[in-house]
């Protein structure tokens, strides 16, 4: 449990003092004060977590202080403290913003429960905040996320590439975000004002693939009942995404190098040249280097198009950016169906680090869009994941990728033995040889229950 701090107002000494005996059993950090004017003058020392305050007392009452503190902090967990004669006075601080409040002397087990929910209400809030600062820290674009360091080296490599002409090479295993990556370049580009057109060129055949980039004539073939612009055309001035360009025909390969060569093409069926300004950026999930060695691609065009390669990792090997994707989401799906899900446990987090990610972000971003609709609560647990999901990582082992940086290597270990240890951090920690505050440290973390 994390060592918070309550401050108790209350004019009447035994009370305050014997239920500051009663929190600091249960590991709480307590601070007392005689009224309200001195309980206002501790609070604004700026490390009080929740309030726990009489109602009646003489000078500032109860319910001036915590007006003040919620105007100060709008949410701050206040405890209202009532006699039976202001069981009224005490009903209208809740509706004014109290999380609940006890008539003397109170049930200290309900009211032990209540602080408890209080503080854990607040930690939930403060993480969402914290983490939707980070979300938008870790951002390159409007679209893609990440703080990992394999993450930093293709940001790095989009940041330097992206304002200039040069074509762009992207590779990675399929739903890596390789589209994402397109449009961070054309956003950081100076034709960010300009079309970006996208083709899938896997989704058709060489002979539509080849009108749908060039355009045809009227009567060029069967079914050609009007002159229609190619992609080329429409793109002209802005930005050309070809996606999975590894599946093109070798004519079509041909045709595409002289247009990357001399900016100038005919549409089918037609005569006359067309000149053009596109930049080219292109998107495969094959080794072209290998396609090459078959015969099925040519070197010349890999040239061409590899000016700038930008290789996009999985992300079975960028686990430390699964949380910031998580929880941009979560966010987006909650949204999205109206619901109120605000958090992912710890114990589904510990599946989402122990599953390998065949389908890379796709695949998680299909997870969490699941689980939101799953989640009967404010929190996703793993009931709530995909079957596939939920036995995920139920092995006493941990995969440590060769590519990553000592601290993520880390990190991984760390999260590994929470999961082992079922989410007990104090025994995850014990397992390890470390204290518990040096296990959130390192996961850079606060502590929590």
């Amino acid at each position: 449990m994390m060592n918070f701090k309550l401050l108790i107002a209350d004019d009447e000494k035994n009370i305050r003092e014997g239920l500051a005996r009663t929190f600091e059993e249960d590991g709480y950090e307590t601070v007392c004060a005689a009224d309200g004017e001195e309980a206002w003058k501790l609070f604004g020392k700026g490390d009080i977590d929740l309030v726990i305050t009489d109602l009646r007392m003489p000078g500032i009452d109860g319910e001036e202080l915590m007006r003040r503190i919620l105007s100060l902090i709008p949410g701050f967990p206040v405890i209202i403290l009532t006699g039976h004669g202001s069981i009224d006075n005490a009903i209208s601080t809740t509706r004014e913003g109290a999380w609940y409040y006890f008539t003397k002397p109170p049930n200290l087990d309900q009211l032990s429960l209540s602080v408890k929910r209080a503080l854990e209400n607040r930690m939930l809030v403060l993480r969402n905040r914290e983490l939707a600062a980070e979300i938008e820290r870790s951002r390159l674009s409007s679209s893609m996320i990440g703080k990992s360091s394999a993450m930093k080296k293709v940001f790095d490599t989009i940041s330097r590439a992206g304002p200039t002409k040069a074509s762009i090479l992207i590779t990675g295993e399929s739903g890596v975000g390789k589209e994402l990556v397109a449009d961070a370049i054309h956003e950081l580009s100076p034709r960010r004002d300009k079309p970006l057109v996208k083709v899938n060129c896997a989704a058709l055949s060489e002979s539509l693939l080849e009108s749908e980039l060039f355009g045809h004539e009227k009567g060029a073939f069967t079914g050609a009942v009007s002159r229609r612009r190619g992609r080329f055309e429409l793109a002209n001035e802005g930005t050309l995404f070809l996606d999975e360009i590894g599946e093109i025909d070798q004519n079509i390969q041909v045709k595409l190098l002289r247009v990357l060569q001399e900016r100038k093409f005919e549409r089918v069926g037609g005569e006359g040249t067309i000149e053009t300004d596109v930049r080219i950026i292109a998107a495969t999930n094959k080794d072209l280097k290998e396609e090459i060695e078959k015969g099925n691609f040519r070197e010349d065009l890999y040239f061409r198009l590899n000016v700038v390669g930008v290789a996009v990792p999985p992300l079975r090997d960028r686990k430390d950016d699964i949380p910031l994707m998580a929880a941009s989401f979560l966010r987006e799906f909650a949204a999205e169906n109206g619901k109120a899900v605000e958090e992912i446990h710890e114990k589904a987090y510990s599946r989402l680090f122990a599953y390998d990610w065949p389908g890379n972000i796709r695949e998680l971003r299909n997870c969490i869009e699941s689980a939101v609709v799953m989640c009967s609560k404010k929190v996703i647990t793993v009931d709530d994941l995909p079957p596939s999901l939920q036995s995920a990582g139920e092995e006493d082992s941990v995969r440590i990728p060769l590519n990553i940086s000592y601290d993520e290597a880390e990190k991984l270990i760390l999260r590994a033995a929470i999961h082992f240890h079922k989410g007990n951090k104090s025994k995850a920690a014990e397992a390890l040889g470390i204290g518990r505050k040096t296990l959130h440290r390192k996961l850079g973390e606060s502590e929590d229950d």
